[in-house]
């Protein structure tokens, strides 16, 4: 391959990430517009999303085989489906009873700092000064962004829990993301993704219904006013079986996972301009701070080794 298909993956790469934050930040309001209770949510997504993702299996030519990975890797696969990404997912929509959709969007952006940190662990990548400078950059946006109004709220009330929460499901993201890349580069980022949706599909009705007693049941979906059943259906198709698939496959595409993730960033910035548009909020002089701080920095991130280069070249003109 060279270099210039190298780049132009890269870039398809970036590209698909953008659009899974974008599906990432759109889920908190679709979440929201469901009406029903975040774990409850939470088996609808997996139930709708899991389908969705098992389809595009069947129809994607080199994910067909969903049973291959499974007797070679199985314990693996489930294990992390499960503790992983189907547990952040529980932790994630929990978190909206007790916090605002911005709270969360925001603070779930710890991630891509938690996936440096553990990347650091686990394989031992080294830390460099444009992770190190654009996590810190982007931080203080997500700082903005939580103190902008919201710090009394977090002091005071239940909105602690959410937070907690949030956090939790951040970690979880984070070390979930770091352990399953061999695998999302082995079997594909389509089957792996359905593994996590459709396998945690099977352990979430159960948990949910023992834990808070809601039983979900599929024929019930349109028993309800006809913008919550099509809110569940869009979390199922569009922040799921879509949503995930350019996100976990871009992941899968570029040759650092921990810059990458700093894309994550994003995220707060786009529920900042859904909360304009779909919750009719103004945005803030401290949230336009925010939209700088991390829009730069992921931008700086993203370009460091073009930035660099640009400034040798300066130096010795």
């Amino acid at each position: 391959m060279t270099d210039g298909m190298k780049r132009s993956t890269i870039y398809w790469a970036y590209a698909m990430l953008l659009l899974g934050v974008c599906g990432h930040a759109s889920s908190e309001f679709v979440a929201k517009l469901t009406g029903v209770v975040g774990p409850e949510v939470t088996v609808w997504r997996f139930m709708l999303g899991g389908l969705g993702l098992v389809t595009v299996s069947l129809i994607w030519p080199s994910s067909r085989n969903l049973l291959e990975p499974l007797r070679k890797d199985g314990a693996a696969i489930v294990a992390l489906s499960i503790l992983g990404m189907t547990a952040a997912q529980l932790l994630f929509h929990w978190a909206l009873d007790y916090a605002t959709v911005i709270q969360v969007a925001t603070l779930v952006t710890t991630m891509p700092i938690i996936v440096v940190v553990v990347n650091r662990i686990v394989n031992k990548v080294p830390i460099s000064t444009p992770k190190l400078v654009s996590g810190l950059g982007a931080l203080a946006g997500v700082i903005f962004l939580i103190t902008d109004g919201y710090l009394s709220q977090v002091l005071a009330d239940a909105s602690v829990i959410g937070m907690f929460l949030a956090l939790s499901c951040g970690a979880l993201g984070a070390i979930y993301i770091v352990l399953s890349k061999p695998f999302f580069v082995k079997y594909g980022a389509v089957r792996m993704t359905t593994y996590t949706f459709a396998l945690g599909f099977f352990v979430l009705w159960p948990f949910v219904g023992l834990v808070w007693g809601i039983w979900v049941d599929p024929t019930t979906l349109f028993d309800r006013p006809l913008d919550n059943a099509l809110a569940i259906i869009t979390l199922g198709v569009w922040n799921t079986t879509i949503g995930f698939v350019l996100w976990l496959g871009g992941l899968a595409l570029v040759p650092d996972t921990g810059r990458a993730n700093y894309m994550f960033f994003l995220k707060p910035v786009i529920a900042a301009f859904l909360a304009v548009w779909i919750l009719n909020e103004p945005i803030t002089f401290a949230q336009g701070l925010a939209i700088l701080a991390v829009t730069g920095c992921v931008a700086a991130e993203v370009f460091w080794d073009e930035i660099v280069g640009y400034r040798r070249r300066r130096s010795r003109a």
